[in-house]
């Protein structure tokens, strides 16, 4: 059973961390501390920042550098076309969760 609700998360990684873009603007680290709290499971680095590289390559986030202190933090943002994206997928969930349960009971 703790199998099936680890691999059941993972189908999850991408779609919470661009509802948590929806949210507000963020930096990695951030997501996956986020993600944590949510879940209960830590998103890896090696995961994190290669999709959100790979969100801003196709345009579902732009990026801009914040400096606290001495450090600067990279915050990505949803675009518009980011925002459609998260749209579509809250569609298929809500369609497939729904004819999921009706076909339950």
């Amino acid at each position: 059973m703790v199998e099936v609700i680890a691999s059941f998360l993972r189908s999850l990684e991408r779609p919470l961390i661009l509802l948590l873009l929806f949210r507000r603007p963020r930096h990695g680290y951030e997501l996956i501390h986020e993600f944590k709290k949510l879940t209960g499971r830590k998103l890896k680095p090696g995961f994190v920042y290669p999709f959100l590289h790979w969100l801003e390559k196709e345009g579902y986030t732009i990026s801009h550098y914040v400096r606290r202190g001495k450090r600067e933090a990279k915050y990505y943002k949803l675009t518009e076309k980011g925002e459609r994206l998260l749209q579509n997928i809250r569609k298929v969930f809500s369609v497939s969760i729904r004819e999921l349960f009706d076909d339950l009971t």
